[in-house]
């Protein structure tokens, strides 16, 4: 059967209305050949959000934004459509949040996904949330920056206002005679500095002999590391000794005997006892010399006169007729 020229042109309008609602369709995201669930959410500003937006998860479209409408109570809400793919399952408790897609400001709804296995079906309302725009980022990070920067003019204000009261005449003048001050102190040190180099490099030699000579006792002392050690251990041993003995005791003992004969001394000067009447009074000094004396005298009489004494006649009786001394 022969197709009239009018059919033809009607089946190819009705395929190119076909092709453009599709296509229509297609650039404003939707497919229509795919069954999408309906959800809905409730903002107080959407910040330039329009429909076919992109819906992501993660950064991954899973759908786009529908129909928008103001609510029609005094609340003036903002009711947005989410067409969401029949694949994707919802929790209950997710978060349809606006966000910037890209750095130029396309705004897209990020679905922040809960927990639980309790999940949205076709008609629920989500949570919603808002990311801060751009004015309002800028707002928070250059809030604190400003209240800084408030602080320090404030700040500086007080500090210029202390330096110009401490910086008057008087005090820029005592300030000049503490610089000269310094400079004076400054020159003073330099002069010892280079006294003290001079002084070094004429006693060069002594330093160097004196360095050498304690680098030979040092020598000496590790030569006779042995012999030190010996000596300490002696000195060790001696004093444990002494600890171990009862030196204490002797100390003691010989405090007693010296207190006992400084006694005795007192009462000898004082000319107590025996001792002291002979060392204090001289009459038995004197009756010893006399005593000495005549003992001398009877000793003379006897080698001269010896008769008189021993009485022993070998060839007569004695001469009586000699005269007595």
């Amino acid at each position: 059967m022969k197709i009239s020229k009018e059919v033809r042109v009607g089946i190819v309008t009705v395929i190119a209305i076909g092709f453009f609602i599709y296509g229509f369709n297609y650039l404003k995201g939707r497919d229509l050949f795919s069954t999408q669930r309906k959800f809905y959410a409730v903002y107080n500003d959407i910040d330039g959000l329009v429909e076919a937006n992109p819906l992501m998860i993660n950064g991954y479209k899973v759908g786009l934004v529908g129909k928008i409408k103001l609510t029609q109570d005094t609340t003036s809400h903002i009711v947005i459509t989410l067409l969401l793919d029949d694949e994707v399952l919802i929790p209950k408790n997710s978060i349809a949040k606006v966000i910037s897609s890209d750095i130029l400001g396309s705004k897209a709804i990020q679905l922040i996904l809960g927990s639980g296995n309790d999940y949205a079906v076709d008609g629920d309302t989500l949570k919603s949330a808002q990311e801060d725009n751009l004015k309002q980022s800028v707002n928070k990070t250059i809030a604190p920056l400003q209240k800084k920067a408030e602080g320090l003019i404030a700040s500086i204000d007080s500090v210029m206002v202390v330096v110009q009261q401490v910086f008057n005449e008087s005090t820029r003048q005592n300030l000049a005679k503490s610089f000269e001050s310094i400079k004076l102190a400054i020159s003073s040190l330099e002069t010892t500095s280079y006294r003290l180099d001079t002084m070094v490099i004429g006693e060069k030699m002594k330093i160097s002999s004196i360095l050498t000579k304690v680098n030979v006792l040092a020598t000496t002392l590790a030569g006779n590391s042995d012999k030190l050690s010996n000596l300490i251990n002696n000195f060790s041993n001696i004093s444990d000794s002494l600890a171990k003995s009862n030196l204490a005791s002797t100390i003691n003992n010989a405090d007693k005997a010296m207190s006992q004969v400084s006694g005795i001394m007192g009462k000898i000067n004082r000319g107590e006892g025996t001792m002291g009447m002979l060392i204090n009074n001289d009459s038995l000094y004197r009756k010893l010399d006399k005593s000495a004396a005549d003992l001398d005298k009877l000793l003379l009489d006897l080698r001269i006169n010896p008769e008189r004494y021993v009485h022993i006649s070998v060839f007569g009786s004695k001469d009586k007729n000699k005269p007595k001394e």
